[in-house]
């Protein structure tokens, strides 16, 4: 159970007592998309990996008794019961330059209240803090201050779902087109830092200045389990998994680096 593992942290024999329950971005940071079982960097210096769920401290928003958890087999991110037994990674420190917050603000219940002395993510906020405002509108889309990446402000590219290759396509024909040569499909850990934890349907920042919004969105990572799968961030939710790519159920939104 989640609250456990919460507890469990602060018993470690360790001679350190800030150990705590990491939140989704700062689990998800120490994974690589090139490896598998388990999803982490070439030489990483860890022992007792258990390929499977493990939990974090932060609560899934849209179902407020669920909290996300990360599979170190593949690194899909999604979330479960928190009466549910996953295994536990504690972590130390605040991350303050490396990974940015969540912005979760829920307590056990789901509440967005102080969450004083629980471990979780909406007590501690830990990581890089959110500029404010954190979205700019320009003339060439939308800066993201966090990230310094320019997002197409209507995030919805092609005029219904289409499979991953019709994707790429899209991004190619809209280069073409003169606007800009530098639109492209972002990456899966690009869309996941668009995620504001503490919300859902969808998942973005209250107050972002992006037109319609969809579901699910391609990425330009493909699946390292089965190449004909690409990872798709779940917009609604908040979580990333993969998608077949012939499967014409995704949209596109279009990316580029800020200069």
């Amino acid at each position: 159970m989640i609250s456990q593992s919460l507890t469990y942290c602060h018993y470690l024999d360790t001679g350190q007592r800030d150990w705590r329950m990491p939140n989704r971005r700062e689990l998800h940071s120490v994974l690589s998309l090139q490896t598998k079982l388990p999803a982490l960097p070439e030489r990483h210096p860890f022992i007792g990996v258990f390929n499977g769920w493990y939990w974090t401290s932060t609560t899934a928003a849209i179902s407020p008794t669920h909290a996300w958890y990360v599979a170190l087999d593949g690194a899909r991110m999604f979330y479960g019961g928190k009466d549910q037994s996953f295994m536990l990674w504690p972590v130390r420190g605040e991350g303050l330059g490396v990974v940015p917050r969540t912005g979760q603000r829920y307590d056990a219940a789901g509440k967005v209240m102080s969450c004083v002395g629980s471990g979780q993510d909406g007590e501690f906020r830990y990581g890089a803090p959110w500029p404010e405002p954190r979205f700019e509108i320009l003339h060439a889309g939308v800066l993201d201050r966090l990230t310094r990446l320019l997002w197409r402000r209507s995030a919805n590219l092609t005029p219904q779902p289409v499979v991953w290759r019709e994707a790429l396509a899209a991004l190619a024909k809209l280069n073409q087109a003169g606007e800009s040569s530098a639109w492209r499909l972002p990456t899966i850990n690009e869309l996941e830092t668009l995620v504001d934890c503490a919300v859902h349907s969808p998942a973005l920042p209250s107050g972002h200045p992006f037109a319609d919004v969809q579901d699910i969105y391609w990425s330009s990572t493909t699946s390292l389990f089965e190449p004909d799968w690409a990872w798709a961030l779940y917009l609604e939710k908040g979580a990333t998994g993969v998608g077949q790519k012939r499967s014409a159920q995704f949209s596109v939104w279009a990316v580029a680096t800020f200069d």
